[in-house]
C-alpha cells in the first residue's frame, strides 16, 4: 500500500531532504520535520512559498500528482501587491504569455484575507500600497509560475500558500506538521 503524507511546509524550508547549497549556514529541509523513511516530494514548493506539499513512496502516484500531463489542479491563496482590476484578473483567467511560453487558463477570484497562521518573517507592510488576496487554481506547475503570472499583470506576489492539490487539502494541518492519508 502506497504511503501519502500531507505536509504544511513552512516559509523558508526547502522541498528536499538535504541542503545541496554552498552557503555557510545550513538551510531548513524536509528532514527537519519528517522522519519517515522512503517518502519523496511529489512536486516542489519554492523555499519562499508555504503550504501543502505531498510526499509519497510510490513512483506512479508521484507521477500522477506532479506531472503536468495529468493536469492535477493546484489551488493557491496569493497575497499580491496592489488591487488587481478586472482586466488583470481576466488576463490570468485566459492565461498569460511568460518567457517560457503561454500558461494554461487559470481559475482566479478575489477573496477576503484568509484566516492563516502568521508568517515568520512577516510579509512587508507598506501603508501607501494596498494589497489583495486572490485564489488561483492552475493545472500546470512551472518554476515559480504563480509568482511570474501575478507579476506579469502588474501585481507581484507578497505571500503564496498552496492550499490544495487535486483532492487533498491543507485543512487542519499546522505549519511544520504532517498527516498520513490513504493514497
Amino acid at each position: 500500500m502506497a504511503r501519502l503524507l500531507l505536509f504544511n511546509k513552512p516559509f523558508g524550508v526547502l522541498s528536499q531532504f538535504t541542503d545541496r547549497g554552498t552557503g555557510d549556514s545550513p538551510r531548513a529541509t524536509l528532514s527537519c520535520y519528517i522522519g519517515v523513511a522512503g517518502v519523496y516530494p511529489a512536486g516542489r514548493l519554492d523555499r519562499d512559498s508555504e503550504g501543502l506539499l505531498l510526499l509519497t513512496d510510490d513512483g506512479k502516484l508521484q507521477d500522477l500528482i506532479a506531472s503536468p500531463r495529468h493536469k492535477a489542479e493546484k489551488t493557491y491563496l496569493v497575497q499580491v501587491e496592489g488591487v488587481p482590476d478586472e482586466g488583470a484578473i481576466a488576463a490570468l483567467r485566459r492565461g498569460v504569455v511568460l518567457k517560457d511560453g503561454p500558461t494554461r487558463p487559470a481559475r482566479v477570484r478575489a477573496i477576503d484575507p484568509p484566516d492563516l497562521w502568521p508568517r515568520n518573517p512577516p510579509v512587508r507592510y507598506r501603508k501607501s500600497v494596498p494589497d489583495r488576496w486572490l485564489q488561483i487554481a492552475i493545472t500546470e506547475g512551472r518554476n515559480r509560475q504563480v509568482r511570474r503570472m501575478t507579476a506579469h499583470v502588474g501585481h507581484p506576489t507578497l505571500r503564496l500558500v498552496r492550499w490544495r492539490v487535486g483532492d487533498w487539502a491543507l485543512d487542519g494541518i499546522a505549519p511544520g506538521d504532517w498527516r498520513e492519508v490513504r493514497a
